[in-house]
């Protein structure tokens, strides 16, 4: 299986942590997030794997050269960030060489989880969809939408009327975990070109019949570790065995 981690972004919300060093190099209990994506990634069967970088890439680059993940990794360089559509759409290639039937991981680096990416892929299979989202019913102020059959309908952000891509009988809202299952079948379908979120992209091909699906993962720990406090916490959380227990 194949998998890219979302590594370049600018870790401004990290800050101190990020003064000298990209989000994806930030330590957890003396480890990077970086290192803990990747070797999460392969306990799960992950053999080829794909990191974005722009801020702070050579010590990226570096970091992944010193380090054997027990797979091969690749890097796509942003000269400028292209954000998560346009990172993965950059990527292409990387999916679309050899066995180009398979579906893939896409992975946040700055989230922690103990989702089990197998019934994760499983579900993605038996859904046939184009897209799955690791989901949970928490409070988030970017809530996604999907209709009584589990599939992406709208979004809400802020106080605003929800985006509906298409019509729902019963609308259930969830927060989007960071965590996706790809068909490599949506790199004919993402027309948006440059720098390009996902989500928005997710809607259009929604609206226009495309299964994008989510899959409930409340059962599991996560954590997103977009903030130092949060940092903190998962550093607790891993004291505590709190991350293993879930």
């Amino acid at each position: 299986m194949k998998a890219m981690v979302l590594a370049a972004g600018l870790g401004t919300r990290l800050r101190p942590l990020t003064d000298d060093r990209p989000k994806a190099l930030v330590e957890i209990d003396g480890h990077t997030l970086l290192e803990i994506a990747l070797r999460r990634l392969r306990s799960f069967g992950v053999t080829e794997a794909i990191v974005n970088t722009h801020h702070f890439a050579e010590i990226v680059k570096e970091f992944l050269r010193g380090h054997d993940f027990g797979m091969r990794v690749e890097i796509s360089h942003e000269e400028t960030l292209l954000d998560t559509g346009g990172g993965l759409k950059q990527a292409a290639w990387f999916f679309l060489e050899g066995d180009a039937q398979k579906p893939f991981l896409l992975h946040n680096v700055d989230v922690l989880s103990t989702i089990d990416l197998d019934a994760m892929v499983c579900f993605h299979r038996e859904q046939n969809a184009l897209a799955t989202l690791a989901v949970q019913d928490r409070v988030t102020s970017r809530p996604l939408l999907f209709d009584e059959r589990g599939e992406l309908c709208g979004r809400k952000v802020g106080d605003v009327e929800p985006e509906m891509a298409k019509h729902a009988n019963e609308v259930k809202t969830w927060a989007f975990a960071g965590i996706h299952v790809l068909s490599p079948a949506i790199f004919g379908k993402l027309s948006e070109e440059g720098a390009f979120p996902i989500i928005p992209a997710y809607l259009r091909m929604a609206a226009q019949g495309e299964k994008v699906v989510a899959f409930n993962a409340d059962q599991w720990y996560w954590r997103d570790l977009g903030r130092p406090e949060n940092v903190a916490a998962a550093e607790t959380d891993l004291r505590n065995d709190t991350y293993l227990k879930s």
